[in-house]
């Protein structure tokens, strides 16, 4: 089992005040398969965290192997832009965009977001939706 993770359920984990913590710290724990990410979700997170201390237990638990963060190069940004353009009107974000690539990479369409209206707009090829945690 694998599960794409978006910014939000990250930046909720790190921060306790986040309305979405508990339930977040909740789903996290009850799920036993592979987290995987990308470099672009993590630098949105960053920005977002609330302070640098939070970020560290993340990066910690990175190091750990709780998370995997996948490489994208190139090519991948080749294909992020393409994704970027097609969905210039929501608009897409180079994060969204790295998971949807990412999601193409993996063969994996279920995505942990609070960010459910994007999600929930995107299309794979051949028209099929994400699965939404």
């Amino acid at each position: 089992m694998k599960l794409l993770v978006d910014t939000g359920p990250l930046v909720a984990l790190a921060d306790r005040r986040d309305r979405h913590h508990a339930s977040c710290v909740g789903k996290l724990k009850a799920y036993p398969g592979r987290l995987l990410t990308t470099w672009a979700v993590l630098t949105e997170f960053s920005h977002l965290a609330p302070t640098v201390a939070s970020t560290l237990p993340l990066y910690r638990w990175i190091e750990q192997g709780g998370l995997e963060v996948l490489t994208l190069g190139k090519e991948e940004l080749v294909e992020a832009i393409d994704w970027i353009s097609r969905y210039a009107d929501r608009p897409m974000d180079l994060a969204d965009a790295s998971l949807v690539v990412a999601a193409l990479r993996t063969g994996c369409s279920t995505v942990w977001t609070l960010d459910r209206n994007d999600f929930e707009t995107y299309r794979l090829p051949g028209r099929k939706r994400f699965t939404i945690v």
